[in-house]
């Protein structure tokens, strides 16, 4: 049965598929941070859908918030009326919130996918602004240099506000330019290999955006819902963003994308921000019951003291295995960073300004090595990082003490078998 569904996925769907691709199993069940294939076989998911599983799979509060809805004979379509399952879900979000951000902030609904509450944040700020090109700040391991505009949209990654006359940079990046529309900021770069950026240089991006009143996104899209340690990855620096874009966890494990505003950039009138899927009701039905159940019982500072004993033990085994270059995250948000040691060397031309010379490259085929031997030992994990090279953990917040130290047998055991073979297949340049 399994083989047949894995014979006749890639016959019927297109090459784009993702996880299908790394993962070659057939779910059947699923609960917290387990998942049953169709060959009897069990996982820990540390994937935990990129993220968007903040209580694991089919957390009772979640089932039940559903099942709730279903029973009451609500309409499962409701546009953007006012429906009691939506009033409850705005009411939670905004007990979660900074309250000097809910304190003056609107909820705008958009499409159910994160690219639709990004593409939103952007329609706001332009509209607000006046102006178009935009800013994309992360915490990249990899590129910290600014680039020229991207295309239509004029997006310029990774400034770097934090170097001397970097105020330039929101004054407008050439002579006679505007200023950026908004500046986006990933507090921790997911897609980036699990890289937090430094709560000082947040403060700073602040402080510049404020003081000429460029509106300041956070993508709250992966390290929101207690993801990181704090409920809204911006408290650890403790600023105050102009907008937050929220989606993944924010939705119970069903689609759902948000953005909070500021109340006074309310820019647009109506059908500005039109759909048909805008607020599902199990999806605000779920998110509402997983908001609570994260505030309630205090998941968010869990996460930090977990996630940090995790970071502990994982730093140990950085310090007996040589292709581990680095080892960081926030929170259950965790990057396993891998090197290549034995190929250390002139930096080449591509990566000049990325890594010093004689640091060992990024070792993409080592950490896709890891993630396989993972999965044979019962274990999903994520990749990340421009080159691929970092093994990502994002386990659900309800992960026990126990689950968490068996993730961490299972894959210490992955990266000490896959340094070994690596050892033991490298043949020194010369030979």
């Amino acid at each position: 049965m399994r083989l047949g569904f894995l014979r006749r996925q890639p016959a019927r769907e297109p090459a784009a598929r993702t996880y299908a691709r790394a993962l070659p199993i057939v779910p059947v069940r699923a609960r917290g941070l387990t998942i049953e294939g169709a060959d009897g076989r069990r996982y820990l998911d540390c994937l935990s859908g990129a993220g968007a599983l903040a209580l694991g799979h089919n957390h009772p509060v979640v089932l039940e918030a559903i099942r709730k809805v279903l029973d009451s004979g609500a309409p499962l379509h409701a546009p953007d009326l006012a429906t009691p399952v939506r009033d409850a879900f705005v009411a939670e979000l905004f007990r979660t919130l900074p309250p000097e951000f809910a304190g003056h902030a609107r909820v705008r609904f958009c499409g159910p996918g994160e690219t639709d509450a990004m593409e939103a944040a952007l329609r706001l700020v332009r509209a607000a602004t006046g102006r178009t090109a935009v800013l994309h700040l992360t915490g990249s391991h990899d590129d910290t240099s600014a680039e020229d505009p991207a295309g239509a949209e004029g997006v310029w990654r990774n400034a770097e506000l934090a170097a001397p006359g970097a105020e330039s940079a929101l004054d407008g990046p050439e002579p006679g330019t505007p200023r950026p529309a908004g500046v986006i900021l990933d507090p921790v770069g997911g897609a980036d290999g699990v890289a937090p950026i430094c709560d000082a240089w947040t403060r700073r991006v602040r402080r510049l955006t404020a003081a000429r009143s460029v509106p300041l996104i956070a993508d709250e899209t992966q390290t929101g819902v207690g993801r990181t340690g704090t409920l809204w990855a911006v408290e650890h620096s403790g600023i105050t963003p102009d907008v937050m874009v929220l989606s993944k966890a924010v939705g119970g494990s069903l689609p759902l994308s948000v953005v909070v505003h500021r109340d006074d950039l309310n820019a647009g009138g109506p059908g500005t921000d039109h759909g048909t899927f805008h607020g599902n009701q199990l999806a605000l039905a779920a998110g509402t019951a997983t908001l609570a159940h994260v505030r309630e019982n205090a998941l968010a500072p869990r996460a930090a003291t977990l996630g940090a004993r995790m970071l502990d033990r994982l730093r140990d085994l950085a310090r007996d295995v040589a292709c581990v270059r680095d080892v960081r995250g926030r929170g259950l948000m965790i990057g396993v960073e891998f090197a290549d040691p034995e190929a250390a060397g002139p930096v080449p031309s591509a990566d000049a300004g990325s890594r010093p010379p004689g640091t060992p490259p990024p070792a993409s085929e080592l950490a896709d090595s890891v993630r396989r031997a993972c999965l044979r030992r019962g274990l999903i994990v994520g990749l990340g990082g421009r080159h691929r090279n970092a093994v990502r953990l994002l386990p659900p917040l309800t992960i026990s003490d126990e689950q968490a130290a068996a993730v961490l047998d299972r894959l210490g055991d992955a990266v000490q078998a896959v340094n070994r073979a690596h050892r033991r297949d490298f043949v020194p340049p010369g030979r």
